[in-house]
């Protein structure tokens, strides 16, 4: 079945077959990390403590079709300042798993509640250049919710339609000059916003996971 002919339901159901325990140990194709595409400048250092993290791939059920939340990161921000990303952060001691933190963060960057959101699944570990190891969740939102943006963390706040981001014509390769060497990255320019590096990557995982 095609990304567009998709709704809330018929999503659930195809995240929970293709990302369910049975699944999990299928992970040909997916990308793990910055370092996937760029295999002859991949600077990782043997022994480097990575910062436990998640985000939420908070997917949308509008009426009129499913789409995408992403946040732009405010401008002062130490990490990643100004780029679109999926709302997360950092796990807490606090925080019961990966879920329990990618709904705490999305509820402080963005303002929507948990009891909106239904977990429906998770993609495998990423890996970013800046020393993270991001576990995604994926969740889908039910219409209905407030917006409450933390302006202190996140900047402004879009949607962008499910089946643009699964039709992998859209999944472009781009490179740029980091640390001295020239890198590879994804990416998905959508109507001024420019989707890339991991959070490209993240959703080119999860169309590799659902649809590949």
């Amino acid at each position: 079945m095609a990304p567009h002919d998709l709704d809330a339901v018929l999503l659930r159901a195809l995240i929970r077959k293709r990302l369910g325990s049975a699944a999990a140990a299928d992970t040909a194709g997916v990308i793990a990390g910055d370092h996937h595409l760029n295999p002859g400048a991949d600077d990782r250092q043997p022994g480097r403590i990575l910062r436990d993290a998640a985000v939420l791939v908070p997917i949308v059920a509008r009426p009129q079709g499913l789409t995408v939340l992403f946040t732009k990161r405010a401008e002062d921000l130490p990490h990643h300042p100004g780029q679109v990303a999926f709302p997360g952060g950092r796990v807490d001691a606090e925080d019961a798993d990966h879920a329990a933190a990618a709904l705490r963060e999305t509820h402080e960057e963005t303002g929507i509640a948990p009891q909106h959101i239904s977990v429906e699944g998770t993609l495998e570990r990423y890996e970013t250049g800046t020393g993270f190891a991001i576990v995604p969740v994926v969740g889908i939102v039910q219409p209905g919710f407030a917006l409450n943006v933390n302006p202190s963390e996140v900047a402004a706040v879009f949607e962008v339609p499910f089946g643009f981001l699964m039709n992998p014509d859209n999944h472009q390769r781009h490179s740029a000059e980091w640390r001295g060497a020239r890198r590879e990255y994804f990416a998905m320019p959508y109507q001024g916003h420019y989707i890339w590096g991991a959070t490209a990557g993240m959703i080119v995982n999860l169309y590799r996971r659902l649809f590949a």
